[in-house]
Order: structure tokens, then C-alpha cells, then sequence
């Protein structure tokens, strides 16, 4: 089961196993394959917070993401252009999802206007005006050279009404048109990257489901669910989830955009998702967040300042093997940065390890068993 790259001719994702809805499968990228599913560690800037490249590969992360916004305005594109590439800039050997920026816009509200040419904002580092359009956004990416790029989109919050729900889809709509226009003149001059489109709509059904039907028209290689996690209950979470990856079709991998937790993160997967990224499991680290397989775990609670014991006694990362509670406390009380690279470190291995354990249950026709009794232990 693959799915082809418009105006790229080759097989850009197969699925490999399949286990009811979930699956895992392959993203072959212009700088190398990825297994999926798999969590995408966030590196706004071009780097995962705290972390050395070599930490993350080390760790087994091949894809990390990268947010257009951010670096369209620091360090600048004229910078990324002179280096070559973010690849190539930062020394990142992987390879890099850039964001659209969409969000990143939307929370910038009251400072921000959504117009039909784009959207225009005032800059959060100097107050600067500038207007990111679904052109202009997929060639910043393009400069990037990110080997997956997302389409400018419209975000909402919960909790809107349906008649603004509907005119923000109408305008994600009518930009994914042109992105993929931009995207495509882009393919004919040498970009070897995919783009995704991004199925909005709010929490109403009808218009997810006509989002959906826009994008399979527009036939880009791989398909975002995005407007979830956004300060919904859990339970709408995951019936929006389930009924927005029903409407997909099978051969396009799906990516659904900031999930981070264990709970929803094999939610995804259940409903076979291949893509996942959130900033939560490093800033929960920053912040004394420590994830174990029986649940988080708060390092600046006193009980730990005797622990001699590791984080978790399961987890295999270099930080069990050495760090003791008791230390990582400290570290965490005296404000050391060394407490946030041993956190964010522990807390990308620990998801890492997840995504590979759901893996091999799935290939193993075991799935729903592994979700099951791992939610059960870190539920417990």
C-alpha cells in the first residue's frame, strides 16, 4: 500500500503492518527513511530544547520539527539562504517537518489579521509588521529545505461558533489550493520535499468532513489533522480523532499536530496515525515533569530527595542508568542546566521507547493488549 508524490513520481510512504487500524510503515525523505509510527521531538528554533543533535540521534530520532514562523524571523531567511539549508545550518544530519506557522500567528491574536492575500502580523520580537501568505510560506520552506512542509492555515479555538469555524475552513481551503500551486513550481525547479495539507473544521463534523473532502481533491502526499488539543475534554478529543481519521484515505500518512501525551499518543496510533509531534515532553522536563511507566513523576517533591533510585527502574536511557532521584532533584532545586538536558533527554527516550514498543506490538498483532496494559500501569 503506497502513496506517490504529486509531480515527484516516487513512493513517498508504504504501509508495512497492519493491526485493525493501526500500522506502521515508511516515509522515505529526501534525507533518509523513517519508520513510523513515530514521535517527532519539537526544535522550534532548528534544535530540540536542551538537547545536542548528537543526544537525539543518539536517542533514534531520524525527523525532527522545525517551525517556520520562529526562524523566518530569527535568524532570518537571508541566513538559512547563505548557509545552504537548516540542514545545513544547524548540523542536523536528519531530517526536518517544518511547521506553516499557522499556529504560531493564531496565538499572536489581537495582533494579527487574516486577510484573503494572507495573514498580517506584528512581529513578538520587535513589534515588526509582516504578511505570510500560502505562497510565501511554502517558499520560506522551501529555502529551509525541509523534506516535509505543512500548508498555511487557519487556526480556532474551542469553542467557537460554527458560522466562524466554517470561514476560517473556507480560507484554509482556498490557501491549500495555493500552496499547492507554489509547492508544485517549486518541484519543477529541483524541491524535493512533500507537503501536507491540514483538515480543519473545528469540532464540527460536517465541516471536518468537507475539509477532508477538499484535501483529498488536492491530492498532496501526506494529510494533518490539526485543531486538536487545543483545550477540549479528552473525550471529545478522541471521538473527533477517530471520526477525522476515518475520513482519510489509507495510502496518505496522517499526521496528527501537537499530541505528546501516552494516552493520546497511542490513541493516534490506534486510529492508525503515522505522525506525532508536541512540545510537552521537554518542557514538562524543563519544568521537574518526568514521565516513568507509572505515571509522572514530579521531582521537586521532597520525597524524592532521599531516592537513590533512577527515574525509572524500566527505562533503559542514559539517565536511569546513572542519575539517581536524589540527584536530579538537586540538580533541579539549584536551577543547573544540566537538570534540563538529563530531563529532556529522559522524557524524549521514554516517548521514543513507546512509539517502538507500539511498533513491534502492532507487527506483532498485539496492539490493542500493549495499549491496554501500558495505560493500565501508567494509569495506575
Amino acid at each position: 500500500m503506497s502513496g506517490g508524490t504529486p509531480g515527484g513520481g516516487e513512493s513517498f510512504f508504504t504501509t508495512v503492518k497492519k493491526d485493525s487500524r493501526a500500522r506502521t510503515g515508511v516515509l522515505r525523505l529526501p534525507h533518509g527513511e523513517v519508520p513510523t509510527p513515530v514521535f517527532m521531538p519539537v526544535g522550534t528554533n532548528g534544535c530540540v530544547k536542551a538537547l545536542t543533535n548528537e543526544d537525539v540521534e543518539a536517542i533514534g530520532f531520524g525527523l525532527v520539527l522545525a517551525n517556520t514562523y520562529h526562524l523566518y524571523l530569527r535568524p532570518g531567511i537571508e541566513v538559512i539562504r547563505a548557509a545552504g539549508g537548516l540542514r545545513q545550518l544547524t548540523g542536523w544530519k536528519g531530517s526536518y517537518l517544518t511547521d506553516s506557522g499557522g499556529f504560531q500567528v493564531f496565538s499572536l491574536a489581537p495582533f494579527r489579521k487574516i486577510l484573503e492575500e494572507g495573514v498580517r502580523f506584528r512581529s513578538h520580537i520587535d513589534g515588526a509588521s509582516h504578511l505570510l501568505s500560502p505562497e510565501k510560506v511554502v517558499e520560506i520552506q522551501c529555502i529551509l529545505n525541509s523534506d516535509i512542509q505543512m500548508q498555511l492555515d487557519v487556526c480556532t479555538p474551542f469553542g467557537i461558533p460554527e458560522k466562524k469555524a466554517k470561514a476560517a475552513l473556507v480560507t484554509t481551503s482556498i490557501w491549500l489550493e495555493r500552496a499547492k500551486a507554489a509547492w508544485l513550481r517549486k518541484r519543477e525547479d529541483g524541491y524535493r520535499g512533500a507537503l501536507f495539507a491540514i483538515v480543519q473544521g473545528n469540532f464540527y463534523r460536517n465541516l471536518r468532513r468537507e475539509s477532508a473532502e477538499t484535501i483529498l481533491k488536492a491530492d498532496t502526499p501526506g494529510i494533518a489533522i490539526g485543531g486538536l488539543s487545543v483545550g477540549e475534554s479528552e473525550e471529545v478529543f478522541l471521538e473527533l480523532l477517530e471520526y477525522t481519521a476515518s475520513l482519510l484515505p489509507e495510502e496518505k500518512p496522517r499526521y496528527v499536530m501537537g499530541i505528546g501525551t501516552p494516552e493520546y499518543i497511542l490513541a493516534a496510533i490506534e486510529n492508525g496515525v503515522d505522525m506525532f509531534d508536541c512540545v510537552l515532553p521537554t518542557r514538562n522536563a524543563r519544568n521537574g515533569q518526568l514521565f516513568t511507566r507509572r505515571g509522572l513523576v514530579s521531582i521537586k517533591k521532597a520525597e524524592h530527595s532521599l531516592d537513590m533510585g533512577p527515574i525509572d527502574a524500566e527505562c533503559g536511557c542514559k539517565v536511569c542508568k546513572t542519575c539517581s532521584r536524589a540527584w536530579l532533584r538537586h540538580l533541579f532545586k539549584a536551577r543547573e542546566i544540566l537538570f534540563s538536558q538529563l530531563a529532556s533527554y529522559h522524557n524524549l527516550y521514554f516517548l521514543h521507547t513507546l512509539v517502538l514498543d507500539a511498533r513491534k506490538a502492532i507487527e506483532e498483532q498485539r496492539f490493542a493488549a500493549f495499549k491496554n496494559a501500558f495505560l493500565k500501569a501508567y494509569r495506575g
